[in-house]
C-alpha cells in the first residue's frame, strides 16, 4: 500500500506531479460545474454530465484523502490538521448528498451541504504552497499562490452569496413559496403573489433587488467587491448577504496587499536588478 500510494504523497516520486495536476484540474472543473448548476435551465439540461463530473471528482479526492491519512506516520494528527480537515470537507458534502437523506431534503442543512462543496477549492492552496517549494523563482511562486487565493475567495464568496441570499428568490424557492400561499388562501379568494423576505430581518426582497440569481452572476459582484469600491449595480439586501459582502471586502484588501508586495518586489528586480531569494518571502 505504501509503495503504491507514494505517487500521491511523495513529492520526489516521478508521477507525483501528474497526480497533483489531475487533482488541480478536477478541483477547478468541479467548482465551475457547481457554479453552472445554478444557472437556470442548465441543471436539468446537463444533469447527467454534472453527476458524472461530481462522481469522478469525489472518487479522486477520496483516494487522495485516504492515501494521505493511511500513509501518514501520525494518521490522527493529519486527519485533525488544517489540510486534513480541508481534504475531508472536499468529499464529505457529496457523500451526504448521495445518501439522499429524507430529513435533509428541502432544509437549510442541505443548502449548507451544497455550500460546503466549494470548500474543496482550498485544496488548490495546498497544491500551490507545495509547488512553491519546488520553484526556483519566488516571484513566480508568489504570483501562483496569489491567483490561487484570488480564485478561492472568488468561488467561496460568490457561492456563499448565492446560497445565503440568491437562493431565497430562486425559481424553486419562488414556486414553493407561491404554493404555500395558495394552500393557505381560503377557497374562493385569489392568492397573493409570493414575495421572498430576509429570514433574519423579515424585510421583503422586491424584484428589482434580486441580483444574485446564480453563482456566475454573483461572481461579477465578487470580482468588483474585491478589486474596487464597486459599481453599485449589484449589492446584497439581506443581513446574511451583507455579512458575506463585508468578509469579501476584507479578503479583497488582504489580496490587494499581497499583490502589491509581489509587484513591488518584481519592480525591484526589473528596474534595479535586485536579487530575491526564497528567504526574502518567509
Amino acid at each position: 500500500m505504501r509503495s503504491i500510494g507514494r505517487f500521491i504523497t511523495d513529492p520526489s516520486h516521478s508521477r507525483y506531479g501528474a497526480w497533483q495536476a489531475l487533482v488541480t484540474l478536477l478541483i477547478i472543473v468541479s467548482c465551475v460545474g457547481l457554479a453552472l448548476e445554478t444557472v437556470a435551465g442548465l441543471e436539468q439540461r446537463f444533469q447527467h454530465a454534472f453527476m458524472i463530473l461530481e462522481t469522478v471528482s469525489v472518487a479522486v479526492f477520496t483516494i487522495d484523502y485516504l492515501a494521505h491519512v493511511l500513509l501518514s506516520e501520525r494518521r490522527l494528527k493529519y486527519a485533525l490538521s488544517f489540510w486534513g480537515v480541508v481534504d475531508l470537507l472536499s468529499i464529505l458534502p457529496s457523500y451526504l448528498m448521495l445518501l439522499n437523506l429524507t430529513a435533509l431534503r428541502g432544509t437549510k442543512v442541505l443548502r449548507l451541504i451544497r455550500v460546503a462543496r466549494v470548500l474543496r477549492v482550498l485544496k488548490l492552496v495546498r497544491v500551490a504552497v507545495e509547488d512553491s517549494g519546488a520553484r526556483k523563482n519566488p516571484i513566480v511562486a508568489n504570483l501562483n499562490i496569489y491567483f490561487i487565493l484570488f480564485f478561492s475567495v472568488l468561488m467561496i464568496s460568490s457561492t456563499s452569496m448565492y446560497f445565503v441570499e440568491g437562493s431565497l428568490y430562486s425559481p424553486t424557492a419562488i414556486e414553493a413559496g407561491q404554493q404555500m400561499l395558495e394552500a393557505a388562501t381560503p377557497a374562493g379568494e385569489t392568492p397573493e403573489k409570493f414575495v421572498p423576505a430576509d429570514p433574519i430581518s423579515g424585510n421583503p426582497i422586491p424584484e428589482d433587488k434580486r441580483f444574485f440569481t446564480s453563482i456566475p452572476a454573483a461572481m461579477w459582484w465578487s470580482v468588483v467587491t474585491m478589486t474596487s469600491t464597486g459599481y453599485g449595480d449589484m449589492f446584497p439586501v439581506t443581513v446574511g448577504g451583507r455579512m458575506v459582502g463585508g468578509v469579501t471586502m476584507i479578503f479583497g484588501l488582504v489580496l490587494f496587499a499581497i499583490l502589491f508586495n509581489v509587484i513591488g518586489k518584481t519592480l525591484m528586480v526589473v528596474l534595479f536588478g535586485e536579487k530575491i531569494s526564497s528567504s526574502d518571502d518567509d
